[in-house]
């Protein structure tokens, strides 16, 4: 049995092939296998979310109905029994994240790798997979030379377009398509935008943290979401957990119409009525800067936002000043390289494949992970996913060796 990408979808796919007692041989392009997940771990692994079943399932918006049963069969709560397995505790922070008790991903994929290793996976790193020959075997160019490997059945897991020094490059969609497999194009998803600011923000705030704003935006459906979070002004643009929260639809957007505008609110926890009570008792021998940072620690990027959006001719207009400060309009042009994104969305649409993950228009050939065509935010649901495909792709192999298996030793009739 051979496996094509050592992330977290191909290993638990070679987990439920080993644990079936079959030979399973994993290729990988990189020197160590789980270098992306290794990343996602070093600011703490948020490895999945403890929200309820039916909202956890709504982040995967368009593709809830394919991801969904994968998650009733492997979802949030089997993937934090199977870390337990490995020795890993695991927690529930405040946002309702979840988290391994060492915020560390090395610990889990160690002891992963090494019960896969016991039961007999063999691994063959720096081993590329570059596609099939005349004959229809696999080809991979390797250290020693190119090499072909004959196969039954190829588990794809070779993960989106991002990160290519980590191994996803996107590479496998070019092959892909030369065997007529119909692939959407992949974009980036939890990623950055780019937006024009003025030398002085750009130069004095790249890199300032917008700590407790609330963003507001309209997507091309009418649907107006508004989420409170934190967000990073960059020298380019903006990032940040809470722009992942809407990039899908701030992409969508942008696709559509070249730009999109979202709205930030810089005291949420002010009412209208309340700041312009207080912004007509300011002093008159006081700064507008000043009685912002004293009244309600609004100073730094905030203030260099307000000002950049609303002009010094229009401060002494309270209300105009009071539905900036709870609306400032910020536009993004475009979205940062989709190298630079956390995933991507698009790949192998569910649409071509079968209820084992297998291509229909190549017998033993099947995908899982996060090259198939779906995406979520962050906060654990793409990890999830990732597993939950993983498993899925992993049963569903062998049951299709088994119906192959089968329809051979059954006489015509």
């Amino acid at each position: 049995m051979i496996i094509i990408g050592g992330g977290p979808a191909g290993l638990m796919a070679a987990e439920q092939l080993t644990n079936a007692g079959y030979a399973v041989d994993l290729y990988d392009a990189m020197p160590t296998l789980g270098r992306k997940f290794l990343l996602a771990g070093i600011g703490g692994l948020n490895i999945t979310h403890s929200e309820p079943f039916e909202a956890f399932c709504g982040r995967y918006a368009e593709r809830q109905p394919q991801i969904q049963p994968l998650l009733s069969r492997f979802g949030a709560e089997e993937l934090r029994a199977w870390c337990a397995e490995l020795g890993v505790e695991t927690f529930v922070g405040t946002s309702g994240r979840v988290f391994p008790k060492e915020m560390k991903a090395a610990p889990l994929l160690r002891a992963w790798l090494a019960r896969l290793k016991r039961n007999g996976l063999r691994v063959h790193p720096r081993y590329r997979w570059v596609g099939w020959d005349t004959q229809g075997q696999l080809v991979f160019e390797t250290p020693q030379g190119t090499i072909t490997v004959p196969y039954t059945a190829v588990i794809l897991a070779l993960g989106g377009g991002s990160w290519k020094k980590l191994g996803s490059d996107g590479a496998w969609v070019k092959l892909l398509t030369a065997r007529h497999i119909p692939i959407a194009p992949l974009k980036p998803a939890n990623g950055g935008f780019l937006c024009v600011w003025s030398e002085h923000l750009s130069s004095r705030f790249a890199g300032s943290p917008l700590k407790s704003v609330t963003l507001s935006f309209t997507d091309l459906n009418g649907q107006t979401e508004t989420r409170m979070g934190e967000m990073i002004v960059t020298a380019r643009g903006v990032e940040g957990s809470l722009i992942y929260a809407f990039s899908a639809r701030l992409r969508d957007t942008l696709d559509v119409h070249g730009s999109a505008t979202f709205h930030l609110d810089l005291l949420p926890n002010h009412s209208h009525a309340q700041l312009e009570a207080a912004l007509h008792k300011k002093p008159a021998n006081k700064t507008l800067g000043n009685f912002l940072k004293s009244h309600w620690k609004l100073d730094g990027v905030k203030a260099a936002l307000l000002f950049e959006t609303l002009d010094k001719a229009h401060w002494q207009n309270i209300p105009l000043l009071v539905s900036t400060l709870k609306a400032i309009p910020i536009t993004v042009t475009a979205t940062t390289p989709i190298d630079e994104a956390i995933s991507t969305a698009g790949g192998v649409p569910f649409e071509a494949l079968d209820e084992n993950l297998m291509l229909r228009h190549l017998p033993g050939v099947f995908c899982a992970g996060e090259m198939l065509d779906w995406e979520a935010p962050t906060g654990g649901y793409l990890l999830t996913a990732c597993f939950a495909s993983g498993r899925e792709v992993g049963e569903g192999i062998i049951r299709w060796l088994a119906s192959v298996s089968e329809a051979r030793l059954t006489p015509p009739h």
